[in-house]
Formats: structure tokens, sequence, C-alpha cells
């Protein structure tokens, strides 16, 4: 589906839908030319089968999940005509929040469920360092990296995140 573009003074949305709630980009030019991004928050899991049954829990992997986000954003940015990969960004801030342990269930297994949020919060950190280091090894990294594991009422749901990148029009030739 392509992106309803409403430009407002030097702000530019890119949005999906009639009646949109937010948009997936803002962009906010800049008086050199470059451009600030917001990327809009993706919420979502990984089902090791693909497909989510009801009464299935999601496995949370981060070294799945982070790619799959980073490679969202970087079409967004091609749907909307403004650069051709993430390569040609430099995020300022990711805000990550991973969300609790689906299992096991704390009240039945405290040390497991401990457990289970030491390696969802090492596996986090993990994959976003790997994204970076080999994706985007030319591109500095983010000066605000905030990773929070907390709980959402979606049962699917494993991870929020939301960053802010820039495009320096003078290191690119995608202008």
């Amino acid at each position: 589906m392509p992106f309803n573009v409403k430009k407002r003074g030097k702000l530019t949305y890119y949005s999906m839908g009639d009646r949109p709630v937010l948009s997936a980009l803002v962009t906010e030019d800049l008086p050199d030319g470059d451009l600030k991004i917001y990327f809009a928050g993706l919420t979502g899991g990984y089902s090791a089968k693909g497909v989510l049954e009801r009464d299935e829990l999601v496995s949370m992997e981060p070294e799945q999940e982070i790619p799959l986000v980073f490679r969202s954003w970087e079409k967004w940015l091609q749907d909307a005509g403004i650069c051709n990969s993430l390569r040609d960004v430099d995020f300022i801030e990711v805000h990550a929040f991973g969300c609790a342990p689906k299992s096991p269930n704390p009240m039945v297994d405290p040390v497991g469920y401990a457990a289970e949020q030491d390696r969802l919060k090492k596996a986090y950190a993990a994959a976003y360092s790997s994204f970076f280091a080999d994706e985007l090894p030319d591109n500095g990294v983010p000066a605000r990296f905030t990773v929070h594991l907390l709980d959402v009422p979606d049962t699917a749901a494993s991870y929020e995140f939301y960053s802010t990148a820039l495009l320096q029009r003078s290191m690119t030739d995608s202008s």
C-alpha cells in the first residue's frame, strides 16, 4: 500500500489508510537540506511456526526480531522515496521496549522466569550490537539506546521500538 504524503511546513508525514492514527515516518527538513527522520514504533513478535495459533506462546527471539524491524524501516524509506538503504541514514536514538517473557510463569517458576529475563536482556543487546556491526559497519551507533523489559497486554507482542535518524545529503547520492 503506498503512503499518503502530507507536507506541512518543514514536516512531511508518511501514513497509510484513510484515517491514520499515526505516521510510519515523519521527516523534518533541516536548514542545510538534510532530513531528520522519525520512525514510528513497531510492535510485534516472532512465532517459530510462522503462524500464531490460539493458545500458542510466542517465542521471543531478538536475533530474528531486530533485523525485521530495521528491514521494515528500510522498506519505508524506499517506499517513501527518501533513500535506498539504512546505510544512507545515521541513527541518533533508538528506544526499544522488550516485553517481559511470556513463559515460564513467574508465579510457578520464578527462577526460570528470572533466567529468561536475563537471556532476553543479553539477546536484545547482542542483536542490536550485531545489527549495527554487521549491517551498518560504516555508520555510527546511536547516542541513546534505551532498552527496557516490561509487560504489555498484547499476549503476542515481544517488543516495541521507535527511532530518530538523520539523512545527511552531503554523504549520500540519494538526495
